[in-house]
């Protein structure tokens, strides 16, 4: 946070701005954010529990590969940039006057679609990963950013 302080807001670079506020009234806004980000952690869960088998196939991973791995870290970082990237879809939302359930989902889905997604093909088109991991990875993004913008949209 103090580098946000120094540097001003990442959206807008206002250095005063309300994704930078912590006033009391924000309470909610707060509350918007982390909900948001639980829906789209959710969504990942419910994606990847069904194509659990064709992701594992698609990255070279069997079951014992992934029960062996104990750590939380992959959990914990996909959490945060689930939190990260409801933060800054409410400060769209919210400068650029976008409101309502329906329509802020249409956003989050658009987000995930059109910028999001294209950058996890192109860097997996690099790396020569195959196109089923593609259509899975993206498919989820643009799911759980439509989640995260209906989430925000019935905070508005």
């Amino acid at each position: 946070m103090p580098v946000l302080l120094l540097l001003g807001c990442p959206v807008c670079g206002d250095l005063v701005c309300d994704m930078l506020s912590v006033k009391g009234e924000d309470f909610m806004e707060y509350i918007a954010v982390i909900a948001a980000a639980i829906s789209g952690f959710a969504v990942g869960g419910v994606w990847y529990g069904a194509l659990g088998a064709q992701w594992m196939r698609a990255v070279g991973r069997t079951k014992e590969d992934i029960a062996a791995d104990k750590s939380p870290l992959p959990f914990i970082i996909a959490f945060l940039g689930a939190l990260l990237a409801a933060g800054v879809m409410r400060h769209m939302f919210v400068t650029g006057e976008i409101v309502g359930a329906m329509r802020c989902m249409a956003y989050g889905a658009g987000i995930g679609a059109f910028l999001i997604a294209p950058w996890i093909v192109l860097h997996y088109a690099f790396a020569g990963r195959p196109v089923a991991l593609w259509v899975i990875d993206a498919g989820h993004t643009i799911m759980a950013f439509a989640a995260m913008g209906l989430v925000l949209g019935l905070f508005y």
